[in-house]
């Protein structure tokens, strides 16, 4: 893939302005859509709605199969955006699967700090199998913290004694709110975006007087027993690295099919940048084969 367009992403992020004082959550949030917003591609009807009582946003590619439905869980912390953050990501996967997609507005921090964001998740998964969404044509994606909550909304699912998905799609999911990963500091400086100070930040948000170790708020630290195939994909210069890495080592210690790929030169949810850069095209690519192979594969 084009080293020109990596370089070009890295310097691109890093040209954004850093300062000495903390900006507000309001600003913060104001800055994220600012930067990060992009429609849904050309033909992909979007429409708002409710699910587990919270406002959505639906997603439907032309010639989408009346078989299979995407629930996606957007990043940002816990703290910053929201489906209208992530209708570009949201829409390119959807289209790419074929599939129908809901991605839903969860609580968050530091207003409804956790477990609100996992009661949330926990509820739109209920209302999908409620109202006739078989499982076996049901599948997750998130990213960062989404990524992170894809798996606590699937553990608090199989607790709850629901059945689960069929399979689940991470980019550069967020584990880990006791920001342990060893790569939290071997990667400073390699990443463009964040540091561990900003990690950190987050982290008290979300957990605020909670346990950091809870495995609905670090499902890195959870039985994961039971779950279904799993792709993660995560950039090598990243400092939540190791938060994907470690998670597919659990995964795969607890029997549960995992594939993980680490993109060489690639920064956080590089997915983002489809269009413009070659490995989130086929990155995505291969997260709506993983998400539809799965689909196929399950009998009439």
């Amino acid at each position: 893939m084009s080293r020109q367009q990596r370089e070009a992403l890295d310097a691109m992020l890093r040209s954004g302005p850093r300062s000495d004082v903390p900006p507000t959550v309001e600003e913060q949030r104001a800055g994220f859509a600012a930067a990060l917003t992009r429609e849904a591609r050309e033909g992909v009807a979007t429409r708002r709605t409710v699910l587990g009582g919270r406002p959505a946003l639906e997603f439907e590619p032309p010639g989408a199969s009346a078989r299979g439905r995407l629930l996606y869980l957007h990043g940002g912390g816990y703290v910053v955006g929201s489906p209208e953050t992530h209708a570009g990501l949201v829409g390119e996967l959807a289209g790419r699967a074929g599939l129908r997609a809901v991605s839903l507005d969860y609580r968050l921090a530091p207003e409804h700090a956790f477990p609100a964001a996992v009661e949330d998740g926990l509820a739109a998964y209920r209302e999908l199998l409620a109202t006739g969404t078989d499982p076996r044509e049901l599948v997750l994606a998130g990213d960062s913290a989404g990524g992170g909550l894809s798996i606590a909304t699937l553990l608090a699912a199989r607790d709850a004694g629901l059945p689960q998905p069929a399979a689940v799609v991470l980019f550069s999911p967020w584990t880990d709110q006791t920001v342990s990963g060893d790569s939290m500091r071997s990667k400073d400086g390699a990443d463009p975006i964040f540091t561990e100070a900003d990690i950190r930040a987050y982290a008290e948000f979300y957990v605020a007087a909670g346990d950091p170790k809870d495995p609905l708020a670090s499902p890195l630290f959870a039985d994961l027993t039971g779950l279904p195939p799993l792709l993660v994909q995560v950039g090598a210069n990243e400092v939540l690295l190791d938060d994907a890495v470690r998670l597919a080592g659990r995964a795969g210690a607890h029997d549960v099919d995992v594939t993980l790929e680490i993109g060489a030169g690639l920064s956080h949810v590089y997915q983002h940048f489809y269009g413009s850069l070659d490995e989130a095209d086929a990155a995505l690519d291969r997260a709506a084969r993983f998400l539809t192979g799965h689909l196929a594969s399950v009998p009439d």
